[in-house]
């Protein structure tokens, strides 16, 4: 599926192969095209899951939070995030791979995604992430061409995924478990978390923190603010008030959240120009299901 945003930039999203799905969310390409005298576009990505990025060739700059963008990487990684990426982008195209809390888990068993929470680093420089190197070598040396791309990403995925040792049964399981209740909106405490799991608060957090990289209450204010930002990417006609989350108290504590992980007013935001993430989540609600990766319901 594609979206055209004026005459500047084209978003592709693609669902993996069903063997990769409990793991990756989907892969998408982002193609841009800038007027003269525009070197870029630029927009605000939401929190998210861990992402593989992969520039082909453009330029682009980027910063988690606060803070003036700085150069991106040919293959940058970016851990799970709480808050708002500003991105911007030249002319060219990049890839990126979006991967679930299981798919950091089963691909990258030595680190806790705490560790890489809300940063982004050089995957070529980290060990970590050199499985991946030779993907993102391939792509810098590719035509550009979509199809066999986006099919030399999936083949390189499922050889990973093959050479990785699969993990214990009883962890994946609460990995799916805990996922699966973090995208269920009726469940809106930690303790809700270990009632469906079975297992202690204690072992929550411990498994928030191995394979989802926050907090287990961060991740549901997280999720609840999600919610509700993507009610209004896919409808804007409804207004904050037919958007907001029912499980938030008042209007004040939704303009919290928003500040907290958008980094900015609901107002401020609704007035923003936002060239990329809007066509990006009706997009990608066509082809998975969820307008953003962080409501990507987990498969398996």
């Amino acid at each position: 599926m594609q979206r055209f945003v004026g005459n500047a930039a084209r978003l592709r999203f693609a669902l993996p192969d069903p063997c990769l799905r409990p793991y990756v969310t989907t892969v998408y390409r982002t193609d841009i095209s800038c007027p003269p005298h525009t070197p870029w576009l630029e927009d605000r990505l939401l929190p998210e899951w861990a992402n593989l990025r992969f520039l082909a060739g453009a330029k682009a700059q980027s910063v988690i939070g606060g803070g003036e963008p700085q150069p991106s990487l040919a293959f940058a990684v970016t851990g799970p995030t709480s808050r708002a990426i500003r991105f911007r982008m030249g002319s060219g195209h990049s890839w990126g791979i979006g991967l679930l809390p299981l798919g950091w888990a089963r691909l990258f068993p030595a680190a806790a995604a705490s560790a890489y929470a809300d940063c982004s680093l050089d995957g070529s420089a980290d060990p970590l992430f050199a499985a991946f190197v030779p993907l993102a070598e391939a792509l810098a040396a590719g035509n550009g061409d979509y199809s066999r791309e986006l099919a030399l990403i999936g083949a390189h995925l499922a050889q990973v995924l093959a050479a990785s040792p699969p993990l214990d049964p009883a962890q994946e399981g609460a990995i799916l478990a805990l996922n699966a209740a973090l995208v269920d909106p009726d469940v809106v405490a930690v303790a809700d978390l270990a009632e469906r799991l079975g297992i202690t608060v204690r072992s929550v957090e411990r498994l928030s923190a191995r394979a989802f990289g926050f907090p287990p209450k961060l991740l549901l204010r997280r999720q609840r603010f999600l919610r509700s930002l993507s009610r209004f990417m896919l409808d804007p006609s409804l207004k904050w008030h037919g958007t907001i989350d029912s499980h938030y108290h008042d209007q004040s504590h939704f303009v919290r959240d928003f500040r907290r992980f958008r980094g900015m007013s609901p107002s401020a935001y609704a007035r923003a120009p936002k060239p990329l993430l809007m066509a990006a989540a009706k997009a990608r609600a066509e082809i998975a299901g969820e307008a953003v990766q962080g409501l990507h319901p987990p498969a398996g």
